[in-house]
Protein backbone atom coordinates (compact mmCIF):
# COMPACT_ATOMS: atom_id res chain seq x y z
CA UNK A 1 0.00 0.00 0.00
CA UNK A 2 2.81 2.23 0.84
CA UNK A 3 4.17 1.70 -2.41
CA UNK A 4 0.91 2.70 -4.08
CA UNK A 5 0.60 5.79 -2.35
CA UNK A 6 4.02 6.56 -3.44
CA UNK A 7 3.70 5.56 -7.04
CA UNK A 8 0.59 8.22 -6.23
CA UNK A 9 2.86 10.93 -4.81
CA UNK A 10 5.40 10.66 -8.14
CA UNK A 11 2.81 10.81 -10.81
CA UNK A 12 2.23 13.90 -9.66
CA UNK A 13 -1.97 13.92 -11.06
CA UNK A 14 -3.82 17.34 -9.65
CA UNK A 15 -6.00 16.52 -6.84
CA UNK A 16 -9.62 15.92 -7.95
CA UNK A 17 -11.10 18.24 -5.51
CA UNK A 18 -9.11 21.20 -7.44
CA UNK A 19 -10.32 20.30 -10.76
CA UNK A 20 -13.66 21.28 -11.74
CA UNK A 21 -16.06 19.12 -11.69
CA UNK A 22 -16.02 17.67 -15.34
CA UNK A 23 -12.73 17.71 -15.43
CA UNK A 24 -12.71 15.41 -11.96
CA UNK A 25 -15.03 13.37 -13.77
CA UNK A 26 -12.56 12.27 -16.41
CA UNK A 27 -9.39 12.40 -14.39
CA UNK A 28 -11.13 9.65 -12.49
CA UNK A 29 -12.42 7.92 -15.52
CA UNK A 30 -9.12 7.96 -17.07
CA UNK A 31 -7.06 6.43 -13.88
CA UNK A 32 -10.12 4.52 -12.66
CA UNK A 33 -8.78 1.04 -13.71
CA UNK A 34 -5.00 1.65 -13.85
CA UNK A 35 -4.77 -0.72 -10.58
CA UNK A 36 -8.02 -2.80 -11.04
CA UNK A 37 -7.73 -6.25 -12.91
CA UNK A 38 -8.06 -7.03 -16.36
CA UNK A 39 -11.61 -6.76 -17.26
CA UNK A 40 -12.84 -10.59 -17.07
CA UNK A 41 -14.35 -11.73 -20.05
CA UNK A 42 -17.96 -13.09 -19.23
CA UNK A 43 -20.49 -14.72 -21.01
CA UNK A 44 -22.86 -11.90 -20.85
CA UNK A 45 -22.37 -7.88 -20.90
CA UNK A 46 -25.19 -6.01 -21.48
CA UNK A 47 -26.03 -2.21 -21.85
CA UNK A 48 -29.60 -1.93 -20.41
CA UNK A 49 -32.01 0.96 -18.77
CA UNK A 50 -33.15 1.14 -15.12
CA UNK A 51 -36.18 3.40 -14.16
CA UNK A 52 -34.50 6.41 -11.80
CA UNK A 53 -36.41 8.96 -10.13
CA UNK A 54 -39.88 11.12 -11.63
CA UNK A 55 -39.16 8.91 -15.04
CA UNK A 56 -35.36 9.41 -15.19
CA UNK A 57 -33.76 6.40 -17.50
CA UNK A 58 -30.74 5.36 -15.68
CA UNK A 59 -27.73 3.60 -17.81
CA UNK A 60 -27.18 0.26 -16.36
CA UNK A 61 -25.09 -2.85 -17.46
CA UNK A 62 -24.97 -6.11 -16.74
CA UNK A 63 -22.49 -8.58 -15.96
CA UNK A 64 -23.30 -12.32 -15.83
CA UNK A 65 -20.91 -15.56 -16.81
CA UNK A 66 -23.89 -17.42 -17.77
CA UNK A 67 -27.02 -17.72 -19.62
CA UNK A 68 -28.94 -18.77 -16.78
CA UNK A 69 -31.56 -17.40 -14.64
CA UNK A 70 -29.39 -15.62 -12.39
CA UNK A 71 -29.78 -14.08 -9.05
CA UNK A 72 -28.27 -10.82 -9.12
CA UNK A 73 -27.06 -7.88 -7.32
CA UNK A 74 -27.67 -3.89 -8.03
CA UNK A 75 -24.24 -2.24 -7.83
CA UNK A 76 -24.03 1.23 -6.93
CA UNK A 77 -20.51 2.63 -7.74
CA UNK A 78 -18.67 5.05 -5.55
CA UNK A 79 -17.10 8.34 -6.33
CA UNK A 80 -18.81 10.69 -3.41
CA UNK A 81 -21.87 11.22 -5.33
CA UNK A 82 -20.23 13.58 -7.60
CA UNK A 83 -17.99 11.25 -9.98
CA UNK A 84 -17.58 7.42 -11.26
CA UNK A 85 -19.76 5.22 -13.15
CA UNK A 86 -20.69 2.31 -15.05
CA UNK A 87 -17.33 2.19 -16.81
CA UNK A 88 -15.07 3.28 -12.94
CA UNK A 89 -16.35 0.03 -11.82
CA UNK A 90 -16.51 -2.11 -14.85
CA UNK A 91 -13.55 -4.30 -14.00
CA UNK A 92 -15.08 -4.87 -10.07
CA UNK A 93 -18.21 -5.53 -11.65
CA UNK A 94 -16.73 -8.27 -13.94
CA UNK A 95 -14.87 -9.72 -11.22
CA UNK A 96 -17.69 -10.08 -8.56
CA UNK A 97 -19.99 -11.58 -11.25
CA UNK A 98 -17.30 -14.10 -12.62
CA UNK A 99 -16.14 -15.10 -8.96
CA UNK A 100 -19.28 -15.65 -7.60
CA UNK A 101 -21.62 -16.38 -10.16
CA UNK A 102 -24.34 -14.00 -10.05
CA UNK A 103 -24.94 -11.80 -11.77
CA UNK A 104 -24.21 -7.93 -11.85
CA UNK A 105 -26.26 -4.86 -12.50
CA UNK A 106 -24.22 -1.73 -11.82
CA UNK A 107 -26.46 1.30 -12.34
CA UNK A 108 -25.64 5.21 -13.13
CA UNK A 109 -27.49 7.34 -10.19
CA UNK A 110 -27.45 10.52 -11.47
CA UNK A 111 -24.50 12.70 -9.54
CA UNK A 112 -23.85 16.07 -7.69
CA UNK A 113 -24.06 19.06 -7.99
CA UNK A 114 -26.55 18.86 -10.80
CA UNK A 115 -28.48 16.68 -8.72
CA UNK A 116 -28.08 17.18 -5.20
CA UNK A 117 -29.43 15.18 -2.11
CA UNK A 118 -31.59 13.08 -2.05
CA UNK A 119 -31.76 12.64 -5.88
CA UNK A 120 -28.96 9.83 -5.75
CA UNK A 121 -31.15 8.22 -2.97
CA UNK A 122 -34.42 8.20 -4.88
CA UNK A 123 -32.60 6.78 -8.04
CA UNK A 124 -30.77 3.72 -6.22
CA UNK A 125 -34.02 3.13 -4.67
CA UNK A 126 -36.10 3.19 -7.79
CA UNK A 127 -33.57 1.45 -9.78
CA UNK A 128 -33.86 -1.48 -7.17
CA UNK A 129 -37.24 -2.04 -7.32
CA UNK A 130 -37.14 -1.40 -11.62
CA UNK A 131 -34.86 -4.39 -11.51
CA UNK A 132 -37.07 -6.57 -9.79
CA UNK A 133 -39.79 -5.87 -12.41
CA UNK A 134 -37.74 -6.20 -15.23
CA UNK A 135 -35.31 -9.12 -13.87
CA UNK A 136 -37.55 -12.16 -15.74
CA UNK A 137 -37.37 -10.23 -19.02
CA UNK A 138 -33.23 -9.87 -18.86
CA UNK A 139 -33.08 -13.38 -18.04
CA UNK A 140 -32.64 -13.30 -14.21
CA UNK A 141 -34.27 -14.39 -11.21
CA UNK A 142 -35.81 -11.18 -9.76
CA UNK A 143 -36.99 -13.14 -6.66
CA UNK A 144 -33.47 -13.63 -5.26
CA UNK A 145 -31.69 -9.94 -5.21
CA UNK A 146 -28.94 -8.21 -3.47
CA UNK A 147 -27.77 -4.64 -3.06
CA UNK A 148 -24.04 -3.74 -2.85
CA UNK A 149 -21.79 -0.55 -3.54
CA UNK A 150 -18.61 1.40 -2.46
CA UNK A 151 -17.76 4.42 -0.47
CA UNK A 152 -20.57 6.65 -1.72
CA UNK A 153 -22.69 3.43 -2.86
CA UNK A 154 -21.94 1.95 -0.18
CA UNK A 155 -23.84 4.10 1.79
CA UNK A 156 -26.72 4.05 -1.14
CA UNK A 157 -26.91 0.04 -0.37
CA UNK A 158 -27.19 0.74 3.12
CA UNK A 159 -30.00 3.05 2.54
CA UNK A 160 -31.65 1.01 0.00
CA UNK A 161 -31.66 -2.02 2.62
CA UNK A 162 -33.55 -0.20 4.77
CA UNK A 163 -35.96 1.54 2.02
CA UNK A 164 -36.52 -2.20 1.34
CA UNK A 165 -37.35 -3.60 4.32
CA UNK A 166 -40.09 -0.74 4.88
CA UNK A 167 -41.40 -1.88 1.92
CA UNK A 168 -41.91 -5.39 2.56
CA UNK A 169 -39.06 -6.18 -0.25
CA UNK A 170 -36.67 -8.78 1.06
CA UNK A 171 -33.30 -8.75 -0.20
CA UNK A 172 -30.92 -11.77 0.23
CA UNK A 173 -27.90 -9.66 1.26
CA UNK A 174 -26.43 -5.66 1.63
CA UNK A 175 -22.80 -5.80 0.70
CA UNK A 176 -20.93 -2.84 2.20
CA UNK A 177 -17.68 -1.51 1.16
CA UNK A 178 -16.07 0.91 3.00
CA UNK A 179 -19.54 3.04 3.33
CA UNK A 180 -20.01 6.56 4.98
CA UNK A 181 -22.57 6.04 7.58
CA UNK A 182 -21.99 9.06 9.67
CA UNK A 183 -23.62 12.76 9.31
CA UNK A 184 -20.01 14.82 10.00
CA UNK A 185 -17.20 13.96 9.59
CA UNK A 186 -15.85 13.68 13.09
CA UNK A 187 -14.13 10.47 14.46
CA UNK A 188 -10.75 9.94 15.00
CA UNK A 189 -10.37 7.77 12.23
CA UNK A 190 -10.84 11.08 10.23
CA UNK A 191 -7.97 12.97 12.45
CA UNK A 192 -5.55 10.11 11.89
CA UNK A 193 -6.00 9.43 7.77
CA UNK A 194 -6.93 12.92 7.22
CA UNK A 195 -4.16 13.12 4.89
CA UNK A 196 -1.90 11.15 2.87
CA UNK A 197 -3.78 8.11 2.45
CA UNK A 198 -5.56 8.43 -0.82
CA UNK A 199 -8.82 10.09 0.27
CA UNK A 200 -7.79 13.03 2.24
CA UNK A 201 -10.38 15.63 4.12
CA UNK A 202 -10.74 18.20 1.29
CA UNK A 203 -11.69 15.57 -1.27
CA UNK A 204 -14.30 14.48 1.60
CA UNK A 205 -15.09 18.24 2.22
CA UNK A 206 -15.03 19.11 -1.74
CA UNK A 207 -17.70 15.66 -2.58
CA UNK A 208 -20.05 16.31 0.40
CA UNK A 209 -20.06 20.08 -0.37
CA UNK A 210 -21.12 19.34 -3.79
CA UNK A 211 -23.77 16.79 -3.08
CA UNK A 212 -25.84 18.01 -0.04
CA UNK A 213 -26.88 21.25 2.11
CA UNK A 214 -25.63 21.37 5.81
CA UNK A 215 -28.83 21.70 7.16
CA UNK A 216 -29.94 18.04 5.67
CA UNK A 217 -26.89 16.13 7.14
CA UNK A 218 -28.43 14.49 9.92
CA UNK A 219 -31.07 12.90 7.32
CA UNK A 220 -30.54 9.12 7.43
CA UNK A 221 -30.44 8.76 4.06
CA UNK A 222 -27.39 10.93 4.06
CA UNK A 223 -26.33 9.16 7.10
CA UNK A 224 -27.49 5.59 7.79
CA UNK A 225 -25.75 5.76 11.52
CA UNK A 226 -28.67 7.99 12.19
CA UNK A 227 -31.59 5.74 11.46
CA UNK A 228 -33.68 4.83 14.39
CA UNK A 229 -34.37 1.46 13.59
CA UNK A 230 -32.04 -1.21 11.68
CA UNK A 231 -34.05 -4.42 12.83
CA UNK A 232 -34.98 -6.89 10.84
CA UNK A 233 -32.87 -5.25 7.58
CA UNK A 234 -31.09 -7.64 4.92
CA UNK A 235 -27.91 -9.43 6.29
CA UNK A 236 -24.81 -7.66 5.30
CA UNK A 237 -21.20 -8.47 4.31
CA UNK A 238 -19.40 -5.41 5.46
CA UNK A 239 -15.76 -4.57 4.37
CA UNK A 240 -13.60 -2.18 5.42
CA UNK A 241 -9.77 -0.87 5.23
CA UNK A 242 -8.02 -0.16 8.30
CA UNK A 243 -5.93 2.89 6.93
CA UNK A 244 -9.68 4.66 5.96
CA UNK A 245 -11.42 7.82 7.45
CA UNK A 246 -14.61 6.08 7.00
CA UNK A 247 -13.00 3.51 9.02
CA UNK A 248 -14.56 4.27 12.29
CA UNK A 249 -18.17 4.84 11.25
CA UNK A 250 -18.07 1.53 9.18
CA UNK A 251 -17.45 -0.25 12.34
CA UNK A 252 -19.71 1.72 14.43
CA UNK A 253 -22.77 0.81 11.44
CA UNK A 254 -21.49 -2.96 11.64
CA UNK A 255 -22.05 -3.07 15.19
CA UNK A 256 -25.57 -1.07 15.21
CA UNK A 257 -26.93 -3.79 12.61
CA UNK A 258 -25.17 -6.82 14.97
CA UNK A 259 -26.96 -5.06 18.33
CA UNK A 260 -30.62 -4.78 15.88
CA UNK A 261 -29.77 -8.87 15.51
CA UNK A 262 -28.78 -8.42 11.52
CA UNK A 263 -26.45 -11.05 10.49
CA UNK A 264 -23.04 -9.59 9.88
CA UNK A 265 -19.96 -10.51 7.95
CA UNK A 266 -17.36 -7.86 8.93
CA UNK A 267 -14.00 -8.24 7.60
CA UNK A 268 -11.40 -5.30 8.47
CA UNK A 269 -8.47 -5.21 5.50
CA UNK A 270 -5.05 -4.14 7.43
CA UNK A 271 -3.05 -1.71 6.10
CA UNK A 272 -4.48 -0.99 3.45
CA UNK A 273 -6.68 2.13 2.40
CA UNK A 274 -10.11 3.81 0.78
CA UNK A 275 -10.79 2.40 -2.63
CA UNK A 276 -8.21 -0.24 -2.09
CA UNK A 277 -11.01 -2.42 -3.80
CA UNK A 278 -10.33 -1.53 -6.93
CA UNK A 279 -6.63 -2.23 -6.66
CA UNK A 280 -6.42 -6.10 -7.20
CA UNK A 281 -3.32 -5.66 -9.74
CA UNK A 282 -1.26 -3.99 -6.80
CA UNK A 283 -3.18 -5.58 -3.60
CA UNK A 284 -3.81 -8.86 -2.50
CA UNK A 285 -6.29 -7.63 -0.14
CA UNK A 286 -8.59 -6.55 -3.03
CA UNK A 287 -8.32 -10.17 -4.70
CA UNK A 288 -9.11 -11.49 -1.12
CA UNK A 289 -12.07 -8.87 -0.89
CA UNK A 290 -13.61 -9.73 -3.68
CA UNK A 291 -13.21 -13.39 -3.64
CA UNK A 292 -15.15 -12.39 0.18
CA UNK A 293 -17.40 -10.95 -1.38
CA UNK A 294 -18.43 -13.78 -3.78
CA UNK A 295 -18.47 -16.23 -1.14
CA UNK A 296 -20.77 -14.32 0.36
CA UNK A 297 -23.02 -13.55 -2.38
CA UNK A 298 -22.84 -17.46 -2.97
CA UNK A 299 -23.68 -18.27 0.23
CA UNK A 300 -27.13 -15.67 0.49
CA UNK A 301 -28.19 -17.07 -2.96
CA UNK A 302 -27.83 -20.69 -2.85
CA UNK A 303 -25.39 -21.18 -5.32
CA UNK A 304 -23.41 -23.78 -5.07
CA UNK A 305 -19.29 -23.39 -4.78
Amino acid sequence: MRDVIERIRRANFTPLHRLPVAEARRAYLAAAEILDLPRAALARVEDHRLAGHEGAMLPARLYADSHEPLPAMLYLHGGGFTIGGIETHDSLCRQLAKLSGAAVVSVEYRLAPEHRFPTAVYDAWAALQDLRRQAASWGLDGTRLAVGGDSAGGTLAAVCALLARDAGFDLALQVLITPGTSAHQDTESHRRFAEGYILERPAIDWFFNHYIDPDRRTDWRFAPLLADDLEGVAAAWVGLAEADPLVDEGLAYADRLRMAGVAVELELYRGVTHDFIKMGRALPEARQAQASIAARLRDAFGIPS
